[in-house]
């Protein structure tokens, strides 16, 4: 078997290694930052164990953080902006269209 000595690499070869190991620990960073970020309720499986372990167990390879930041994550619902009262002073049977032109461009009253 031949092994290498850490001495018998060029220094392009040591600082292209370098680069990799502080990209893959940013990448893993990342990951878990957004994992502790991320309600529950938009995971994938629906906890955050299952994900700690997938990013911590494979980030050897960058698979398992980035697994996480493709997959693991469902899109957040958007908000209804229909789904609120009218405004305050605003007329209580303004139609849907009137609302919808108001939340696009803003209230016809200056306001």
């Amino acid at each position: 078997m031949n092994v290498t000595s850490l001495s018998d690499l060029s220094g392009t070869t040591i600082a292209l290694i370098g680069a990799l190991i502080v990209l893959e620990l940013g990448v893993t960073g990342f990951a878990l930052f957004r994992l502790m970020k991320t309600p529950d309720e938009q995971l994938v499986f629906g906890k955050k164990w299952p994900w700690l372990l997938i990013i911590l167990l494979l980030m050897n390879s960058f698979i398992g953080p980035l697994l996480f930041l493709v997959i693991g994550r469902k899109p957040a619902a958007a908000a209804d902006p229909f789904a609120t009262a009218p405004a305050e002073g605003a007329p209580k049977t303004a139609d849907r269209a009137e609302r919808a032109a108001d939340v696009l461009y803003g209230s016809r009253d200056g306001e």
